[in-house]
Parts: C-alpha cells; sequence; structure tokens
C-alpha cells in the first residue's frame, strides 16, 4: 500500500480518536494502566480477529491496585481500540472493533486468541499454573507479542521465560526472516534500532522459535528496548510524526498476519 494512502487513512483514524484519548486522559490521569482495571466485561467470543491483552500479578499483588502503575495495562485502552481498525482498513480479516479482551494465562479462554499482547515483562512473574498455561498457548499453536521492556528488566524476562519453556533461547531476528514480508515488506531492526525509543538504547527484537530453529515457527517475538504499543497510543494525538506511527503499524499488522498463518 502506498505511504501516502496509508497516513490519509490514518489520519482520518486520528480525528475520530481524539476526543476519546483526551477523555481517557482526564478519568484516569497519573495512574498508569488503571484503565485496564476497568476494563469492561470481555466480549463473548464470535471468531473474529480479537485483540487480546495479558494481565499478570505483579509482585504478588493481585492484578495491580488503584494509585499505582499498573505494568500490564501500559497503553490500554487507545492501543488496543486503535491497532484492531487499521487491521480491519487495511486486510481483509474478520475484526472485532467493539471491544478487546483481558486475560490471564492460565484462563482457558486465552486458547481462542490466536494472537496475544504481554508487556512490561520486567515484573511479570507467572505462578506455576500461568507459566503452564504459556507454555500450552505456545506450543499448540499461538503467537504472543512481548513488548514495551528495556535495558536491565532482561534479566526478568529471561528469568521468567524458564518457567515456560526451560530450554527456549532467545534468538535475534535477521532482516530475512518471513515475519518482515508477512504483509508488508518492512525491515524494522533497520528502521526504528538506529533510532531507540528507551533514552537512546537502541530497539531490537528477538524470536523465540519452535526447538530454538529460526527455520520452524516463531512461537513470540520480543520487542526489547523498544514500545511499539505506545505509537499505536498515541497515533490520534499528533504527538508522534504520522511517518513513525505508519511504521509501527506495519509492524502489527506484519506480526499478526504471521501470525494468523503461521
Amino acid at each position: 500500500m502506498n505511504r501516502r494512502r496509508f497516513g490519509f487513512r490514518l489520519f482520518c483514524l486520528l480525528v475520530l480518536g481524539a476526543g476519546c484519548s483526551m477523555l481517557a486522559a482526564q478519568r484516569y490521569g497519573g495512574c498508569n494502566g488503571c484503565a485496564a482495571l476497568e476494563a469492561p466485561p470481555n466480549p463473548p467470543y464470535d471468531g473474529r480477529f480479537t485483540y487480546a491483552r495479558i494481565k499478570f500479578n505483579m509482585f504478588g499483588q493481585e492484578f495491580g491496585g488503584r494509585g499505582r502503575d499498573i505494568k500490564w495495562g501500559h497503553d490500554y485502552p487507545e492501543a488496543d481500540r486503535h491497532f484492531p481498525l487499521i487491521v480491519q482498513e487495511v486486510t481483509t480479516t474478520e475484526v472485532r472493533t467493539d471491544g478487546s479482551v483481558i486475560v490471564a494465562l492460565d484462563d482457558p479462554e486465552l486458547m481462542k486468541f490466536p494472537f496475544a499482547y504481554l508487556c512490561e515483562v520486567g515484573f511479570w512473574i507467572p505462578s506455576d499454573a500461568e507459566a503452564a498455561g504459556l507454555r500450552n498457548y505456545l506450543l499448540k499453536g499461538g503467537f504472543l507479542l512481548i513488548d514495551d521492556f528495556a535495558g536491565p528488566h532482561m534479566y526478568n524476562f529471561e528469568t521468567q521465560l524458564r518457567k515456560v519453556l526451560p530450554e527456549a533461547r532467545l534468538i535475534p531476528m535477521t532482516a530475512d526472516h518471513p515475519i518482515w514480508d508477512s504483509f508488508y515488506r518492512i525491515n524494522a531492526m533497520e528502521y526504528f534500532g538506529a533510532a531507540g525509543t528507551f533514552n537512546g538504547l537502541e530497539a531490537q527484537f528477538f524470536g523465540i522459535f519452535e526447538d530454538n530453529d529460526p527455520k520452524k515457527r516463531l512461537m513470540a517475538i520480543v520487542n526489547y528496548n523498544f514500545d511499539v504499543s505506545e505509537f499505536w497510543e498515541y497515533s490520534d494525538t499528533g504527538q508522534i510524526p504520522i511517518d513513525l506511527t505508519n511504521e509501527a503499524y506495519k509492524l502489527g499488522v506484519n506480526y499478526l498476519m504471521y501470525a494468523l498463518t503461521h
């Protein structure tokens, strides 16, 4: 798709969504991620692609608490609403745009969603049941986007990943992997890597593959020193250049198309 055309379509989304974002900011104030705690009930499953966000306990506290930073809820609800609208606009995928879902890793409902989003894994400490739930999800064909963490938070993520898949390794993504050509032809490592998004840290992309073999199915992609969901969240505010938000949406569309076809 022509970038100018994509940018025009995104501009329409920006205009429609600006009012909602302002209301959300007024309602939730400085409690980052708290909007997710007051999310409406998950809509009933109907077979359409539905954006699924993973919730988790933070250091033993039940899914966060009011008045604090709810790590798993970052960028909600704007990102969870904007991304499906773009998928509906630029692909032929049947998409639910009237609501996303928030689900725990040990909830059997997770198996209904082939694509799931997990953020801020520097604070993620899955229980044995949650680790088993994610293991089953990945091995049975689910795809996980791991996003929005940086620097030393990698240490906790690697520790918790060993609970899920003890033998798994984080393998650097290469430019020739099919995920970069699953819908748009892109090279995220070239476009976002040099710029970085976390205090000058260079964005890096890792994969978790079946049998640690890059020629086999990619079960999860890891955005390290990067936060693609934040580009989606702020795409209707004018605070981020449209060229960057467009590229971030292309990245997400490619992730999803790979997940749905592998």
